[in-house]
């Protein structure tokens, strides 16, 4: 989160493209260093949106376990977004469609067709057939965009101060078919691998360079 990219830490361009997209409080999961983030941007203010941050503790619990401990900072239901990926999407239309498709779950999705990353999504006549990020198959044309939606009680049935992956989870709410759809129109951004990151960083200079014309 403290990267740098495009001459700032990758967290400081997320809070504006948060706040731009109408978000007034994020809570940050973090673990080993977190109170460096949270030296780093307090509470928020200063970037005009508020940070609450929710440690691990002496043991990483993995996102879905850390999205657990969590849950009481957390409304009934909240957005969950990966923290080294920036996206380029309408979280009204996001939030819209969650409410619409009323399912405890929504993943975002995208037509990679193994384009900017391995493919995971198997995603056909508007519904989400299989989810998984270690067995893949030809029928997978879609990936985890990187934005979800969650009701609080999907994590409720799964212990407290456990690891938990969150593709777990995800998995779950799709093999029961409780999992919607939302499919974005833009390619995702990562800082991930060193090719992520350059193509953000020229991504984001483009941008800056434009708006100081």
């Amino acid at each position: 989160m403290l990267l740098e990219v495009a001459d700032k830490p990758f967290l400081e361009h997320q809070l504006v493209r948060l706040r731009e997209q109408g978000v007034e409080e994020v809570v940050l999961c973090v673990g080993f260093l977190g109170e460096t983030i949270e030296e780093r941007f307090a509470d928020g203010r200063s970037h005009g949106i508020r940070i609450r941050y929710s440690y691990d503790g002496p043991k990483l619990l993995g996102t879905g376990g850390a999205i657990r401990k969590a849950l009481p900072l957390l409304g009934d239901a909240f957005f969950v977004m990966y923290g080294d990926s920036y996206l380029r999407i309408d979280f009204a239309e996001v939030e819209s469609a969650f409410r619409r498709l009323g399912k405890p779950g929504l993943m975002t999705l995208f037509h990679n067709r193994d384009l900017w990353d391995t493919s995971n999504v198997c995603y056909a006549d508007g519904a989400i057939q299989r989810y998984d990020k270690a067995l893949r198959d030809a029928g997978m044309q879609h990936i985890d965009y990187g934005l979800s939606v969650f009701k609080a009680e999907v994590f409720t049935e799964y212990p407290a101060d456990e690891v938990l992956d969150l593709a777990r989870v995800m998995r779950d709410l799709v093999d029961r078919g409780e999992m919607a759809g939302f499919e974005a129109r833009e390619r995702f951004y990562e800082i991930g691998s060193h090719e992520g990151l350059r193509e953000l960083n020229e991504f984001l200079d483009s941008g800056q360079k434009q708006g100081a014309r």
